[in-house]
């Protein structure tokens, strides 16, 4: 089977999908716009040329290029990741059988941009031969545009469980951070925007720190919002308790979550459950997030963590404290969590679902 992916090729989710099928033995090919990232030495790469204004029509041109190559490269299966830009590119060149996948933002965010936007995505939608989306609230806004539920599949992005787990801990972890050897650490992966709101992360920390001054937090990502939350922490008077490491490697992530011992999602917004949510629960970490998206789906509260309101650093205080201060409940919850991963989000069995999807299409 010949697949060719348009999807952009730095994203670890478009890393994790091609290098499964090119360890597979697959003939994968990726069209990508430049970027830095690991692929499978199997995997033949065609790049495209980097946009150079983000403007709508500017934003199409790709879509020449993409055709072309998709035309001489003539895949048993052409498949694009995010709707906004990758797969409205492979709408354009009237490939089949077209597979797309929403991430989530592209169908809750990006359609109420504008009406160009709304349109571009109808339209690619539209031209799929099937879609694949990882959760139920993507889905129902994607039959909301007006897509048949049938021709809708729900796949996880998957966790690699024997890479994200508990035996993953790094004895030197907190000499590295620079961290109290009797501290406790609670981390944060999402990136540092509006909607992943760290700031409530940040407004947070007081109160958890009066009840639990070893407390220390890890404040991974990078974005927009950084120098305004590092202000924020030294305005508050909690800096000294927050590191803020910036994009953590593939490579140390998993060291990083065993390392840790609580883990913290104050977002928004998601599609599913976040990558860095299933990631922490298979490495055996309660979690604490908020009642966006699926995560209800995911973590029932009490049990394997905690399902706080957005935007309510109190509640999200309170919850974390509990965890610090009970380290049986830590042990329990993180048992459980990576239970739930294990039976619905291995990684490796996503991509069975997506192998067998694949075979369907090309038998028509």
């Amino acid at each position: 089977m010949r697949i060719c992916y348009l999807a952009d090729g730095g994203s670890i989710h478009t890393q994790k999908w091609v290098n499964y099928f090119a360890e597979k033995g697959y003939d994968v090919h990726l069209i990508s716009l430049p970027f830095t990232g690991d692929l499978h030495r199997n995997v033949k790469l065609h790049q495209l040329k980097p946009l150079r204004r983000k403007r709508l029509f500017s934003r199409i041109i790709p879509a020449i290029p993409t055709k072309s190559l998709v035309g001489s490269i003539r895949p048993d299966i052409l498949h694009a990741h995010y709707i906004t830009d990758y797969g409205f590119w492979g709408s354009l060149t009237g490939y089949h059988p077209f597979v797309l996948t929403a991430w989530g933002s592209d169908v809750l965010i990006d359609v109420t941009a504008s009406r160009l936007s709304r349109l571009s995505v109808s339209f690619a939608l539209a031209r799929a031969t099937c879609i694949t989306c990882d959760g139920q609230r993507v889905l129902e806004r994607i039959v909301q545009l007006g897509v048949p539920r049938r021709k809708i599949h729900l796949v996880c992005h998957g966790v690699d469980t024997e890479n994200f787990n508990s035996d993953k801990k790094d004895p030197g972890f907190k000499h590295k951070l620079q961290l109290p050897a009797d501290s406790l650490t609670v981390i944060s992966l999402r990136n540092l925007r509006p909607v992943y709101d760290v700031e409530s992360l940040i407004r947070a920390a007081p109160i958890v720190l009066a009840r639990v001054p070893r407390t220390r937090f890890i404040v991974a990502g990078n974005g927009a919002q950084r120098s305004y939350l590092e202000s924020l922490a030294r305005s508050l008077g909690v800096a000294d308790a927050i590191r803020f490491v910036g994009l953590i490697s593939n490579d140390e992530m998993p060291q990083y979550l065993a390392s840790s011992d609580v883990y913290v999602s104050p977002s928004l917004s998601d599609s599913g459950i976040s990558a860095s949510t299933a990631e922490a629960m298979a490495s055996q970490l309660p979690v604490v997030v908020t009642d966006v998206s699926d995560n209800r789906e995911w973590v029932k509260d009490g049990e394997g963590g905690f399902v706080v309101p957005p935007k309510q650093p109190t509640a999200l205080a309170h919850a974390i404290v509990y965890l610090l201060q009970n380290e049986s409940v830590r042990t329990e919850f993180g048992a459980i969590n990576r239970k739930i991963i294990q039976q619905r989000n291995e990684y490796k069995e996503q991509m069975k679902l997506v192998e067998r999807l694949y075979q369907e299409l090309m038998l028509g």
